[in-house]
């Protein structure tokens, strides 16, 4: 079973790269080959994870029900085995989160690429209200978006394809400096072509 879902962003992001451009900018994000932004999938499965473990500690199920949705999410996401010392791989494959594919060929049609980004500063302020030497700090951000991704062979019933499509809804921010504002976004399922859902 696949889940296809969308990301809408209401701020600047930022998916970092690890790269910085010299003495421009402290922080690119992460681009394709054609220069357009992406969310790793290996972020998306971070943050679905993450949630689902939240919902997994905090919504009753009965014992066996429990017992049924713990062993779908490692079956989902892997596990370490202590007794084999090794990591178990999950089964669900999560893609990377992108534009959608007509969206993508106008951009690079028209070579629009550099209007996606923008440039953020930031800087440290004493207790006098100066600047601190040394503290000028240049983020790239990608501009609202909407970005589309897919979370393909989810193990489980329909109640455990509920309960991701809920883990996915729980994801309000993402990204870098998403305790400052950025990253704001509403993740939502799309149905699957050919599919009921």
């Amino acid at each position: 079973m696949d889940i296809h879902y969308k990301i809408d962003f209401f701020s600047d992001w930022h998916c970092g790269s690890g790269l910085s451009a010299g003495a421009d900018v402290d922080a690119l994000v992460i681009k394709d080959n054609c220069g357009l932004p992406f969310i790793p999938g290996k972020t998306i499965k971070g943050l679905v994870r993450e949630a689902m473990e939240d919902l997994l500690l905090y919504k009753s199920f009965d014992k066996k029900e429990k017992e049924t949705m713990d062993s779908l999410f490692k079956e989902t996401f892997g596990f370490f085995n202590g007794e084999r010392g090794e990591m178990i791989k999950g089964q669900a494959f999560f893609t990377n989160a992108e534009l959608k594919d007509a969206e993508r060929k106008a951009i690079i049609a028209d070579k629009l690429q550099a209007f996606m980004y923008r440039r953020l500063s930031s800087t440290a302020i004493d207790a006098d209200g100066v600047a601190k030497p040394n503290s000028l700090r240049r983020m790239e951000v990608v501009v609202p978006c909407t970005l589309e991704g897919r979370i393909l062979d989810v193990p489980g019933d329909e109640k455990f394809r509920t309960l991701m499509e809920e883990a996915l809804s729980y994801i309000k921010r993402l990204g870098q400096n998403r305790n400052r504002g950025l990253g704001r976004c509403a993740f939502s399922v799309m149905p699957i072509t050919g599919s009921k859902k």
